[in-house]
């Protein structure tokens, strides 16, 4: 049996974008709404279950709200009968696998904290090799650690968007999960430095749009952290992932 499909589609003739995500989330349903102003289908596709290849196929663009190993397998099946996808499955799986996450963030000139195969002397940050419903713990088992750096407690995240002509950034402050809840602080301003990165990020993964997570330690800014699906909440972005999301579909 399929999995229930969340279908909300204008008459055929129009190009079909379907998202991975639930229909009502408050950024990605006020997006899809706005698509369909501009003369787009869209239909969301049910989370964390089977993506029917048969919607797949129908797509002239697949979009993925939230990393699951379903959702990356309909990227994976996208790509190779060459469905289009808005953030394809080369540039998530490249952030997916946490160690290429880290070498990519050096690639573009972001500090990262150093990586061992055992926990290091005081507390640490563990992490599983790929970033897929498996949150980092202090001072627990993972695959690999990290140091855990003395900064004040906030995270940054840098979400940037290219709507195909211009890479958009906005900066939302998080009390950091290590901690406990991840707790919203506000918006924060945009380094110009960081954002530059974060292009270059972009542009080296060939994806769309990414969320970064950022630290400042000593007037240094690690990267600890890049989300291929996030969330935009908070961002003020949400014209500009139309204008990407638009610019993605084939003419």
């Amino acid at each position: 049996m399929l999995p229930t499909q969340y279908t909300d589609l204008m008459p055929s003739g129009h190009p079909l974008i379907s998202v991975v995500c639930r229909p009502g989330h408050d950024v990605f349903g006020p997006v899809a709404e706005r698509l369909r102003e501009r003369g787009f289908a869209v239909e969301f596709l049910e989370p964390g279950v089977e993506v029917p290849r048969e919607r797949i196929e129908a797509a002239d663009l697949l979009v993925n709200k939230k990393i699951r190993w379903e959702s990356l397998d309909a990227l994976e099946y996208a790509h190779r009968i060459g469905v289009p996808a808005w953030n394809d499955y080369v540039a998530t799986s490249l952030f997916v696998n946490r160690l290429s996450q880290v070498a990519a963030l050096r690639a573009v000139g972001f500090d990262v904290p150093e990586i061992t195969d055992d926990p290091p002397e005081g507390e640490y940050v563990a992490k599983g090799f790929f970033d897929v419903q498996e949150a980092p713990t202090l001072n627990g088992e993972g695959d690999f650690y990290q140091p855990r750096l003395e900064f004040d407690g906030v995270d940054e995240k840098y979400y940037a968007v290219d709507d195909g002509t211009t890479v958009h950034a906005a900066v939302v402050r998080f009390e950091s999960k290590l901690l406990g809840e991840r707790r919203h602080l506000g918006r924060g301003e945009v380094d110009p430095a960081v954002a530059r990165r974060i292009e270059r990020l972009l542009d080296f993964a060939g994806a769309s749009a990414l969320g970064v997570d950022v630290v400042s330690v000593d007037g240094r800014t690690y990267a600890v952290d890049v989300n291929p699906a996030t969330s935009f909440r908070r961002t003020g972005l949400t014209d500009v992932v139309v204008d990407s999301i638009a610019a993605s579909v084939p003419d």
